[in-house]
């Protein structure tokens, strides 16, 4: 349990047990409020009614007044205003990260709502930027930085900020490469200083929450900062510890994944020394970036495999949680020739769920036709794990997301349906395109463009098509360039048949693309884009 204190008089905290209600007792508090809706989080999740009994038994008052992400409307801010002035204090608050509850409290508090509610007692302890910025970027991913150079590209005057923790900038797409001895690591890897546009302001910090009501973001320093305009481009959360003990013995065990830095050089370690036994290839639940990347891991290990002549003594399996090979079905024909070449057996509606790395055990929920699902323990000798990918905590928790935890956009224009100075793109984005770095290369110049006419009172007049490209490796040396937008359809840049494999689409993805990349997309280079106006 992670609590915070605002005042003397309330906390928030994400989800609590009724285990911790006798320390909360002892600590002073007197009521306890629940936003988080029943059932949200599954099983693991308990309920009010249990929650209610155990306080009961405490002699803490409680009170339930659920609130789905992004949907906190001004009849539930007056509701916990008038809970603050009823409950007796100290209260807390809770939900599934502590965001909504103290985003409620913040509306409580506000102008329109705040005069049945009780005043702090202690101010919070924050500290104001001075600067009200043009722009506020959240991210310093690909997303993040191209859309900062086009916009400064367009207005160099602009007083833009860039929110972004990491101290360094990664070039994801070559993962897949690393993972098949095909690329080295350390090329995908530059200090965040150097790709900073110039004329922006990094901001070193992470989010801890953001209130577009009020135009500000909270940084975890304790910061906050104001803008007139807001672009959402933090990327998407890779939620490791939603796969039981995987945490615990990634790097070792046989266990690998090529969607984090540290650990593509070790699926290449296993690759290479794999001379028999079980290799097992997982997908989660879609979204997740590059929805090709799972089975190009397979595609490539399988290449080095069917080279050096040991592929018939390795059992390939590839468990997917969908229950199709590729979400575009003009592709799928293609991808299943190097399937039955590899003689990789497919298992769709297969889920990886749990992992014992000592033991070399995957378990998996299966489901049948009629939705039933059981559970199916799996040997492995080695295991590429591709984990299950949400929004961030504080965009899931916050005003701008959408049922499904992700800052709601209008998949043409990339604005906010309900808070107009706010855009977004990339992984974090509602739209329902491939999340990829080619569509974030393309909704830059969208956002770019209309958050600009935006702010002069002009109409949107750029539309995003839902553009995503994904370059399937199918083996060493050739490429499947999968190329498309909403619906499935295909939109190929080059006049050629887009199902086959080409040298020319791998020169493309390990050589071209890397190079553009650095000094292309960074730069705000909008080459190929073919934004279209409405």
């Amino acid at each position: 349990m992670q609590l915070v204190q605002h005042d003397e008089r309330f906390s928030s905290a994400d989800q609590i047990t009724p285990d911790d209600l006798p320390a909360l007792a002892q600590a002073g508090y007197r009521s306890i409020v629940c936003n988080r809706p029943d059932h949200e989080g599954g099983a693991a999740q308990p309920t009010s009614d249990a929650l209610r009994a155990a306080a009961a038994k405490l002699g803490l008052q409680f009170a339930y007044l659920p609130v789905k992400p992004g949907q906190i409307t001004a009849a539930d801010a007056e509701a916990f205003a008038q809970l603050l002035v009823d409950l007796p204090a100290p209260v807390l608050a809770f939900c599934r990260s502590g965001t909504r509850a103290t985003s409620l409290y913040q509306l409580a508090r506000s102008p329109a709502t705040a005069a049945s509610a009780p005043a702090p007692a202690v101010a919070p302890a924050c500290t104001w930027d001075d600067t009200t910025y043009d722009v506020v970027v959240i991210g310093g991913g690909l997303a993040g930085i191209t859309v900062t150079a086009s916009l400064l590209r367009r207005q160099p005057n602009l007083n833009v900020a860039i929110v972004e923790p990491n101290g360094h900038h990664d070039y994801q797409p070559a993962w897949t490469l690393v993972g098949g001895g095909a690329y080295d690591v350390k090329k995908t890897r530059r200090p965040m200083a150097s790709v900073i546009p110039p004329g922006a302001k990094w901001i070193r910090a992470a989010v801890s929450r953001i209130e577009p009501q009020a135009n500000v973001v909270h940084l975890d320093n304790g910061q906050r900062i104001a803008y007139q305009s807001l672009i959402v481009a933090p990327g998407l959360r890779l939620a490791w510890e939603r796969i039981a003990g995987l945490t615990e013995t990634l790097g070792k065990n046989g266990v690998t994944s090529n969607y984090r830095y540290d650990l593509a050089p070790y699926t290449w370690e296993l690759v290479q020394s794999m001379k028999g036994g079980t290799a097992l290839f997982t997908q989660p639940p879609m979204p997740i970036k590059c929805a090709g990347a799972p089975q190009k891991a397979m595609y490539l290990a399988c290449d080095h495999w069917r080279r050096s002549g040991v592929l018939s003594n390795v059992n390939v399996e590839f468990d997917l949680a969908g229950a199709v090979l590729f979400g575009v079905a003009t592709f799928v024909p293609p991808l299943m020739e190097y399937v039955k070449r590899y003689g990789a057996n497919l298992v769709f509606s297969s889920n990886l769920v749990a992992i014992d790395g000592p033991s070399r055990t995957a378990t998996f929920e299966v489901k049948d036709a009629n939705g039933n699902a059981t559970r199916v323990a799996k040997h492995f000798d080695m295991i590429h794990v591709v984990p299950p990918q949400v929004a961030p905590d504080f965009i899931r928790d916050s005003q701008l997301a959408d049922e499904a935890g992700w800052c709601e956009v209008d998949h043409a224009t990339l604005q906010h349906p309900r808070y107009p100075n706010v855009f977004g793109l990339g992984d974090v984005a509602s739209a329902p395109n491939a999340k990829t770095g080619a569509a974030a290369r393309k909704q830059a110049v969208i956002v770019a463009e209309n958050l600009l006419a935006a702010r002069a009172g002009q109409p949107l007049a750029y539309r995003y098509d839902g553009y995503g490209s994904c370059p399937l490796t199918v083996e060493r040396g050739k490429v499947v360039l999968a190329e498309f937008g909403y619906g499935g359809k295909l939109l190929p840049t080059f006049p050629l048949d887009p199902t086959r494999p080409r040298r020319l689409m791998w020169f493309l993805k390990a050589s071209v693309l890397p190079r553009f990349y650095w000094s292309g997309m960074l730069k705000g280079r909008e080459w190929f884009t073919r934004a279209s106006r409405g």
